[in-house]
């Protein structure tokens, strides 16, 4: 049995919608448009989730677990892609919630223009935007 929560302790709904307020957050078309205009999209699906749903050709992919590591502009770990503060990256998981938590948690670490799509791939690919593959199978069957 869950006994009430600790002090301090908050809903993942909370969570997300309190770290929402500081995106900007992006319809599949207006992503598209950035990335055409040269924001990178950031793909951190899993990989059975990318098989699965299908891919955006050209976007970087780089798993959750690690994109702090790969973007922190000073930190050993980050890609040539991390020029600096200033980087437009635009995060996409499957359906734009992890990835508003991953595109606030680049603002922590003062990439400021980091945003995500809303609706993440599945609406991406819905508004008829560039994928690839997918078989449509879920991940694990």
């Amino acid at each position: 049995m869950v006994s009430g929560p600790p002090p301090g302790a908050r809903s993942i709904e909370w969570i997300l919608a309190d770290r929402r307020r500081s995106l900007h957050r992006l319809s599949p078309a207006e992503a598209y448009a950035r990335w055409l205009g040269g924001a990178l999209v950031v793909d951190i699906r899993p990989a059975a989730q990318r098989a699965e749903e299908g891919e955006v050709p050209g976007a970087l992919v780089i798993e959750r677990n690690v994109l702090e590591w790969r973007f922190d502009p000073v930190g050993e770990a980050r890609l040539p892609e991390a020029t600096g503060y200033d980087v437009e990256v635009i995060v996409l998981c499957s359906e734009g919630y992890t990835s508003s938590l991953a595109a606030a948690s680049l603002h922590e670490l003062g990439l400021t223009r980091s945003t995500d799509v809303i609706g993440g791939f599945r609406a991406w690919r819905e508004a008829g935007l560039p994928a690839t593959g997918g078989t449509g199978t879920p991940a694990g069957s």
